[in-house]
């Protein structure tokens, strides 16, 4: 089992796990994966730097403590586009099994066939993120990779497929890249990057997309315009 496959694996087992609970050991988890322990020493590596995990020596790898979340309401009913003139290059293009973990998210079953695409965001000539975007194939059955690489994916899934993106709820955090985002975003390894995660639902409540996007930390930032209220801290 690949080290990619492995991190998986494990992002499966921590959702099961309330914060600061004790990880089984790399023997075990060996066993249990089919995995060499060098690779589930570097999966759990990896999920350390992104603060899933904690190793403590000595006591073991134990899960990440609850993450501090703010929900900023939204305040406009239409979100307008970044700066720069944006491009897509289609990395990777396949339909794969949603598996346990994209299965919830997507509320499909495992089984459910997913359209999954890896593509590099560019702006202005310049790379500037890394898209992994997840589409249940019921929801498009005809998607195609073009409709990934050229125009607005939300424009082609309103007039080719009938899908209208209606609503999505979406996190960001800081991280750092590994070392297959460091290499296709030219950056060197654990560089400063912003991890966003978006759900989105169509005009029924249905959920269509499951999008998860690193962006380098030194290419993009992000502005807001809030109202404060009475309550605001």
């Amino acid at each position: 089992m690949r080290r990619g496959e492995v991190q998986e694996r494990l992002r499966e087992l921590i959702a099961t796990l309330p914060p600061g609970d004790a990880l089984p050991s790399e023997r075990d988890l060996s066993g249990a994966l089919g995995a060499s322990r060098p690779t589930i020493r570097a999966a759990i590596e990896e999920l350390a730097r992104e603060g899933l995990l904690v190793r403590r020596h000595g006591r073991g790898t134990f899960t990440g403590p609850p993450r501090i979340s703010q929900e900023v309401p939204a305040s406009t009913a239409y979100l307008p586009p970044a700066e720069g003139e944006w491009a897509s290059e289609v990395l990777e293009f396949d339909v794969v099994p949603a598996g346990p973990r994209l299965g919830s998210r997507l509320q499909v079953s495992p089984g459910a066939e997913l359209v999954r695409v890896l593509r590099r965001r560019i702006v202005d000539g310049g790379v500037v993120a890394l898209e992994e975007i997840h589409i249940p194939c019921l929801v498009a059955p005809n998607l195609t990779r073009d409709e990934f690489a050229g125009g607005s994916l939300y424009r082609h899934l309103r007039e080719r497929h009938g899908v209208t993106p209606a609503e999505a709820l979406q996190t960001t955090e800081p991280t750092v890249t590994d070392a297959a985002e460091s290499r296709l975003l030219g950056v060197p390894l654990h560089s400063p990057a912003l991890l966003f995660e978006r759900t989105t639902r169509d005009a029924d409540g249905r959920i269509i997309e499951f999008a998860r996007s690193v962006y380098r930390g030194d290419r993009y930032r992000i502005t807001q315009h809030l109202k404060l209220g009475p309550d605001s801290g």
